[in-house]
């Protein structure tokens, strides 16, 4: 009994102390100084040797302007505890006090401290990061590795580097250690790639490209080639990407899955002509079966989305084709839920889809594999408007592939399936989980479709409009663009000035430009950006206007003001950095 009591005893004690902690760090996150003051000394008694505790009650006297007792503590705690990297926090309280001398003569014992002992470095580069004193943190690792040779910190000072607004020097420390320790390269082109967007000089993709270029000619090691490559694709520049991907194969003829999976990501982001390009070269330099299927089924799909319905016969002839030529197996299933879906979707022939569908899974597939088939088989009775047999298969996938991407998927067509029944409220609550799926393209598709249904539910509690909208969106779902229009028209009719119109304009304009009618188009994205400025579809207009005079009307005089009105005004867009991209390309700079 004495030992359940002892141990209930200190986890009263522990739980008292958490509370404490919470509250003090509460205290100093509103910047209520002085009651945070209170709670960390008081934690500070009970642990004297808590170095977070003692941080906290300096940056509190700190904060309080109370640089005298801070002073007092910091001496006080060097000489008992002789701890390097407090002579680092002494001089900064003497900076605080515009003492600039005494606080570098502070600094500089610190350095010496590291002339000594270089393992002291961990703690007072530290520290001289955490107080922005890049030129001491920079000095404190070189003095590290002048006394010890193998010491690495190639990463740390890289960024301090870029922290100075020296980015050649960042550039080329980056690339040396990325080519000495490869393992990390992915590490380092994230820590670049936040150079490349966050615009800290306008002249660093330059540079970086420069530097690479030059490396990959002095050294011909395909290292370069894909780290030029990765790049490029960085910026969406495919083609370029493709001539380091070329460069790569010549040397290396296994690396051809890295080409088609760059077809793939130009697929992804609408560079159909690089696309092509690509898995052309594919088809024509390649034997492997696996990546044969794969080159034409991108191929074929791409021919699918941009057809009208006289491409129709050849589209049916080119499938029938390939499934002859590569017969029916789980090689050709990509092939195969082509089929399926074209049938169903283009030629209205949804039974001779399921019956593809369902031969395929009879074959052994893997659980990816069949996981797909049965997504492509719910696609399909959802366009029966066979809504709850679709329900049971997007469950199966979502609880069987709990946790991955096709399981979040299955989720959203769940939720999706929920809108075009009209049953917002489960839609609503299946969408609010979903917008933090790990998926990027998922989550911000949940959003949007969460965000339809909460805006246009609020001025009209009976959702006269939104039922009306989820009608012409499941119009446009089973490919009746026709009949979507039509639909889409009357609401714009029935509900003018309502919530509802801008996005109402904004799928008409869509419908225009799949069918090729780019003036339409124009003119429904024109009338959200014209009348309404504060809709938060209003980014989407004007990208979505922009990349018809960029791409289809070959007009970028007129692209051009709308990427910049989206550079300055819609920062938190989706669009924001292909925008940016773009707008430079149109204005011929050479720094991309």
């Amino acid at each position: 009994m004495k030992k359940i009591l002892y141990i209930l005893f200190l986890f009263g004690c522990f739980w008292a102390q958490a509370q404490n902690e919470q509250l003090a760090n509460n205290y100093f996150d509103r910047g209520e100084f002085e009651k945070a003051l209170v709670s960390y000394e008081e934690l500070l008694k009970s642990q004297e040797g808590n170095s977070n505790y003692f941080q906290r009650v300096i940056e509190c006297y700190q904060q309080l302007q109370q640089l005298d007792k801070s002073q007092k503590a910091l001496e006080d705690r060097f000489s008992k505890y002789k701890q390097s990297n407090l002579l680092v926090e002494i001089g900064y309280n003497y900076q605080l006090q515009k003492n600039q001398d005494k606080a570098n003569k502070f600094y500089n014992q610190a350095i010496d401290k590291i002339k000594k002992n270089p393992n002291e470095v961990y703690g007072i580069a530290y520290i001289f990061e955490r107080k922005s004193l890049v030129d001491f943190a920079l000095l404190a690792y070189k003095t590290a590795i002048a006394v010890e040779p193998k010491m690495n910190f190639s990463f740390q000072m890289a960024i301090l580097y870029g922290q100075q607004g020296n980015t050649d020097l960042m550039i080329e420390t980056f690339l040396d250690e990325s080519y000495k320790n490869p393992q990390n390269l992915p590490v380092i082109q994230n820590q670049i790639s936040r150079f490349m967007t966050e615009d800290v000089d306008v002249n660093f993709n330059e540079s970086l490209k420069k530097a690479l270029l030059i490396r990959a000619q002095k050294t011909q090691d395909i290292f370069w080639n894909d780290f030029l490559s990765w790049l490029f694709v960085q910026q969406k520049e495919y083609g370029k990407a493709f001539i380091q991907q070329k460069a790569i194969y010549k040397r290396n003829p296994e690396s051809f899955a890295n080409i088609v999976n760059l077809g793939q990501m130009a697929i992804e982001d609408n560079d159909q002509s690089s696309a092509e390009e690509i898995l052309t070269f594919v088809l024509e330099n390649t034997k492997d079966l696996d990546l044969l299927i794969k080159a034409h089924s991108y191929l074929i799909d791409m021919k699918i989305d941009h057809a009208l319905e006289k491409d129709y016969p050849a589209i049916t002839a080119e499938l029938d084709g390939l499934i002859k030529e590569f017969g029916i197996s789980p090689y050709t299933i990509s092939l195969l839920k082509l089929q399926a879906n074209f049938e169903a979707f283009h030629l209205k022939n949804p039974e001779k889809a399921k019956t593809i569908l369902k031969n395929a899974m009879d074959m052994p597939l893997d659980k990816y594999e069949l996981a797909e088939v049965k997504m492509e088989l719910a696609d399909i009775l959802l366009f029966e408007e066979k809504f709850n047999q679709a329900l049971i298969y997007y469950s199966q996938i979502d609880e069987d592939m709990s946790g991955d991407v096709i399981g979040q998927e299955a989720s959203l067509k769940t939720a999706k399936t929920s809108y075009f029944k009209t049953d917002f409220e489960w839609a609503s609550h299946q969408l609010k989980v979903l917008k933090s799926a790990s998926s990027q393209l998922i989550a911000n598709d949940a959003l949007d479709l969460f965000l339809l249904i909460s805006d246009n539910t609020v001025e009209d509690s009976l959702q006269v409009a939104l039922k009306k909208f989820a009608h012409a969106d499941f119009l446009l779902y089973q490919n009746k663009k026709q009949e979507a229009l039509s639909h889409f028209q009357t609401i714009l009719k029935e509900h003018k000035g309502e919530d509802i119109e801008a996005v109402t304009l904004l799928r008409i304009g869509k419908i225009y430009e799949k069918m090729g009618d780019f003036a339409n188009a124009l003119a429904n994205y024109n009338t959200v950006i014209t009348n309404h400025k504060e809709s938060i579809y209003v980014d989407e207009a004007l990208y979505f206007s922009a990349e018809i005079y960029n791409t289809q009307l070959n007009d970028p005089e007129k692209a051009k003001p709308l990427y910049e009105e989206m550079i300055f005004k819609h920062e938190d867009s989706i669009y924001y950095v292909d925008s940016r991209n773009k707008y430079r390309k149109l204005r011929g700079d050479t720094n991309l």
